[in-house]
């Protein structure tokens, strides 16, 4: 069997990713997922519990005041949990588990990241603010989620109720009362910029859980002390800011779409 290319590893890519991704760890993360891939027998499991592991390192570094190390190990705990995803889609060894493990293996490091670095800052000046920003990155990492799957649940029952009412509607009716259509006239500079990011494999909205991460844990405490709340809050406006600009997209996708549900399905988005 040949050695795996750059070029095969380039294409387990995700089409369209966040632009911390894309620019700042998919560079990194292909090349070592290329050695891994030709020179080690490491599953994908394997690299998430070591990403688990270099990502408890960081807690451990930021509860202890050491910014540098702690941002450093959270980078590299997340590059290589690009890169078990990577190695899953190009040897196809993922698995049901596998997603579950880099899921909660996600969650536990953000976590644990938020208290060692809130509790390295409340010991060192006894500012209770430190807390407070530790409790609300650990929050709003948590909401969204919580929220992000559910509003895939809610767009799928809309969609499963409108194709089950094109079904139950007779030809006459089908021809009277046509598709809906989706809008395809986008402002000139949205859809330029939408192409443009694309292009770029860049995911259009720019503020996301990741960027959210990164500004926390690694951009922050390289900066320094001084930078750790004005970063962490910023950020959490911006992700907030994103996450109700999905719910509402969501919301009009609901109201241009009107179906009845079931009871049984809501008590399923319950």
């Amino acid at each position: 069997m040949r050695p795996y290319s750059l070029e095969d590893v380039y294409a387990t890519r995700k089409r369209r990713d966040s632009w911390w991704t894309v620019y700042f760890v998919d560079p990194v993360a292909c090349r070592v997922a290329l050695a891994v891939a030709n020179h080690t027998r490491i599953t994908p499991n394997g690299l998430t519990v070591f990403s688990l592991v270099l990502g408890m390192l960081s807690a451990a570094s930021l509860a202890t005041g050491t910014l540098v190390a702690g941002a450093v190990l959270f980078y590299l705990s997340f590059m290589i949990d690009c890169v078990d995803g990577k190695i899953a889609r190009l040897k196809g060894t993922g698995t049901p588990f596998g997603l579950w493990l880099d899921y909660v293996g996600d969650r536990i490091r953000v976590v644990c990241c938020a208290v060692g670095l809130a509790y390295g800052q409340y010991t060192a000046t006894g500012d209770v603010d430190y807390i407070v920003l530790g409790a609300t990155v650990a929050v709003l990492d948590l909401f969204r989620y919580v929220n992000a799957p559910q509003m895939k649940r809610v767009r799928e029952v809309i969609r499963e109720g409108v194709a089950a009412a094109r079904e139950s509607m007779s030809p006459m009716a089908a021809v009277t009362h046509p598709k809906p259509v989706a809008s395809r006239s986008p402002r000139s500079f949205t859809r330029r910029a939408n192409r443009f990011l694309a292009r770029r494999r860049v995911r259009t909205h720019l503020i996301s859980g990741i960027e959210f991460h990164a500004a926390v844990f690694v951009v922050a405490p390289l900066v320094g002390v001084a930078a750790l709340i004005p970063v962490a809050a910023v950020a959490s406006v911006l992700l907030l800011a994103n996450e109700i600009f999905l719910v509402y997209r969501m919301w009009l996708f609901v109201r241009r779409n009107n179906v009845p549900v079931e009871k049984s399905r809501e008590h399923v988005l319950a």
